[in-house]
């Protein structure tokens, strides 16, 4: 049987690229909208042949779901303000440190040795990042991190919401992805219905590649999820958070990002101290 950690670094990939994916469009709340209907309407699917979540689960759902929500809107704010290269890492990277916090304060997880050293990893190539550099903007940083904030509440009540599930971790996930329907409500409310159906005939390809975004996207937390009941909660997020490292790849080879000397050392130091978290 393939370890937890192994597919949660493959989650790691499906991620940075989902998100490339989404910053490469060029109205990117048009976009998240378009992959929030293809999570959606999968979801839909899912829930009514899966068995239901047991009860105690319920209160999480609810609670990610809307978080998740909150944080799309963050996410699409920060690739607004800054480069992909630079918005990911400091939302992905400072996320472990709150994590680890928060499942220590929350679900009473024990933290080592190995973990400090990987917050102090973390956290000082999470400043390095935080640091303006050639027409970064600090308005660029806040954002991200507010990007991570939400990161890290939502990994925790999925942490303890999908513990509590019944082992049901594929209906927990499309039970709190239901909430990806508030997302074209939130569209249609702020840019009117045919502001989101237009595409499909100005810009086909980017309403597609926004489906399979998506789609992605679904498979990439998914796992996650599941990954949840078996780590700890601070290991299976900074082992995901190595995504950093395929983020900055992306952005320098697929959208022709600049990428300075000390962005990529920044960038090693957060996988570094996401790896020490992750043992």
């Amino acid at each position: 049987m393939i370890h937890w950690g192994v597919l949660v670094l493959f989650a790691a990939l499906l991620h940075a690229t989902w998100n490339a994916m989404l910053h490469g469009n060029r109205d990117r709340f048009l976009s998240m909208t378009w992959m929030s209907l293809a999570i959606a309407l999968v979801s839909s699917v899912v829930v009514v042949i899966a068995p239901l979540p047991a009860r105690g689960a319920w209160p999480s759902i609810v609670a990610s779901g809307l978080v998740h929500i909150v944080y799309n809107v963050s996410l699409v704010r920060s690739y607004r303000r800054g480069d992909f290269a630079q918005a990911y890492p400091i939302a992905r990277g400072s996320s472990p440190l709150l994590v680890t916090l928060g499942a220590a304060l929350f679900a009473h997880e024990a933290l080592g040795v190995l973990h400090g050293l990987g917050i102090v990893l973390v956290s000082g190539g999470i400043l390095a990042l935080a640091t303006p550099v050639r027409g970064v903007s600090r308005a660029a940083v806040r954002a991200a991190l507010a990007t991570g904030a939400t990161i890290a509440l939502y990994t925790v009540i999925d942490g303890i919401g999908v513990r509590a599930s019944g082992g049901r971790a594929l209906s927990y996930t499309a039970w709190m992805f239901l909430f990806y329907w508030l997302m074209p409500l939130l569209f249609v409310a702020r840019q009117g219905v045919p502001a989101l159906f237009a595409p499909l005939r100005s810009m086909p390809a980017s309403v597609a590649s926004s489906l399979a975004g998506g789609i992605v996207s679904i498979f990439a937390y998914g796992i996650v999820i599941w990954a949840l009941q078996s780590g700890a909660m601070g290991s299976v997020s900074a082992l995901r958070e190595t995504s950093v490292v395929f983020a900055v790849l992306i952005g320098r080879v697929m959208l022709r990002e600049a990428v300075d000397t000390k962005r990529w050392i920044a960038c090693i130091v957060v996988a570094a101290g996401a790896v020490c978290l992750g043992v």
